[in-house]
Formats: structure tokens, sequence, C-alpha cells
């Protein structure tokens, strides 16, 4: 089975990521803000690092309610600075309190980001990952409104990557079996 050259093929929960998850187009408010989270959570790490912590970020954050999230105290932020089931970084624990007040000011946080893309995935046809950008025009533009309302964590690298995995842009090589299912 082809898939994108990026996979290491020896780690299951990291293929499986890919082969059920990344890419496909999702407009579900606390994925997003999952994804947000875990992106920028991932800054300086390895992903394969952030996914075996996935399910410690949804137990420390609520199942990534917004509404919840936001009204963690400085006593939260410190608890969850001890929490082994997540990256115990203060700026990207506080960045996740501060992320998800910010989401309640908008109406929608999936009609928010998708405006970003016009609403309908972005499709690309990359033969080699070599092709494939750190950041685009769309990301950056995403990143400069979202710094301009307060979020945190969100660099034009780390929007695009967050534009792949919830499938605003579809970033699967053409050769990717996936490449065809999410287009």
């Amino acid at each position: 089975m082809n898939r994108c050259r990026w996979v290491p093929e020896g780690d299951p929960e990291y293929v499986a990521y890919h082969d059920e998850e990344w890419g496909l187009p999702s407009r579900d408010e606390r994925h997003l803000f999952e994804m947000l989270t875990l992106e920028g959570a991932q800054a300086g790490l390895s992903w394969s690092t952030i996914l075996r912590k996935r399910d410690g970020y949804r137990k420390a954050f609520a199942s990534f309610d917004a509404a919840k999230v936001a009204r963690f105290t400085a006593k939260d932020v410190e608890r969850l600075l001890a929490d082994p089931g997540i990256v115990r970084n203060r700026l990207k624990v506080e960045s996740t309190v501060n992320n998800a007040q910010r989401i309640l000011e908008l109406d929608s946080l999936a009609d928010y980001l998708w405006g970003f893309v016009g609403g309908e995935p972005l499709v690309n046809r990359w033969k080699t990952l070599a092709e494939v950008p750190a950041e685009t025009a769309e990301s950056k533009a995403m990143s400069k409104d979202m710094k301009k309302r307060g979020f945190r964590f969100v660099g034009p690298t780390v929007c695009y990557a967050f534009m792949q995995a919830c499938g605003l842009v579809n970033d699967h090589t053409v050769n990717c079996f996936r490449y065809a299912e999410v287009s």
C-alpha cells in the first residue's frame, strides 16, 4: 500500500493516524481545538511524542471543550504542569487556556478557520515530500489574523501543519492511497 513517504511504517500509531485521520476534512469544533492545541504543542518536538500523549491531552483539557478550558485558573495550570500525560511547558499550557478563551469570542471556530481556504479544501498535487511547503500564503494569513485576535502558538508553520491535519488542504502525495479518498 502506498502512503505518503513521511509516515514511519514501523510505528503503528503513526500509520493509523495517517491512514484514518490526517488530511480528512474536519469541521468539528472540539477536533479543531484539539488539533490546534496539539500542533502548537508539537513545536520543537516530534509528532510521535504528541501522538503518544494525545489521550493525556484529552483528559487534561476536558476533551477539548473550549468553554470548560477557558475557565481554567492559575491553579489548573499548575496542576497541568505536573501532569506527565502532556508536554509540561508553561507557555504551551497557558496558550491552550488562552486559545480556548479566544475561541469563545468567535461565532464558529470551524467557519473562521475554513474561511482561510474559501470553505473548501485546497487540493495540491505533490509528487514528492520535498515539494510540500512548510507554510503558504493561506497559513501566513491565518497566523497573522489569529495572532491579531490574541491566539498563541499559531505561527505560519504551525498553522499549515494544522491545515494539513484537519483537511483544509490535501497534502497527501498523489501516489498515496489517501490522496483520492480525501479529495
